[in-house]
């Protein structure tokens, strides 16, 4: 059973965050199974990595849309970016300096409700935005 599945609701209206977001959903509930099925530490670290790594150029896309369309918002919707990326990197090094064995469930959660909440709270905000200006 997946970590959280990806549902209508969570859709911004637009179609290349849409996608990129579905795919965060699929890269976190990779990440839940590998925990789920005890992998190894190397597993564990590389689907981890795969996924901050992605989640990195996923904000980059967003604030580089927000930048050319003039985005009210970009400064705020940048911050909560930045706050989430020291929180998760901070996880991460945690990991692979060896100071956890592994990736626990409040770890997991934290990311899949940050993950919920940013999605259906800040990011939906921007898909009126867009799409007003023609990205769809």
């Amino acid at each position: 059973m997946p970590l959280m599945e990806w549902n209508p609701k969570m859709s911004v209206g637009v179609e290349l965050f849409d996608s990129e977001h579905k795919k965060l959903v699929t890269m976190l509930n990779s990440l839940f199974d590998a925990v789920q099925a005890g992998k190894g530490k190397e597993v564990l670290g590389k689907t981890l990595d795969g996924l901050i790594d992605y989640t990195k150029s996923h904000f980059a896309h967003e604030e580089q849309y927000m930048v050319k369309h003039g985005y009210p918002d970009l400064a705020g919707h940048k911050k909560e970016h930045e706050d989430l990326a020291k929180q998760v990197l901070d996880v991460q090094k945690k990991y692979h300096s060896g100071s956890t064995a592994t990736l626990s469930m409040e770890v997991m959660n934290f990311l899949k409700n940050w993950l919920i909440k940013h999605i259906q709270g800040t990011d939906k905000k921007y898909g009126p935005f867009f799409n007003a200006r023609g990205v769809k």
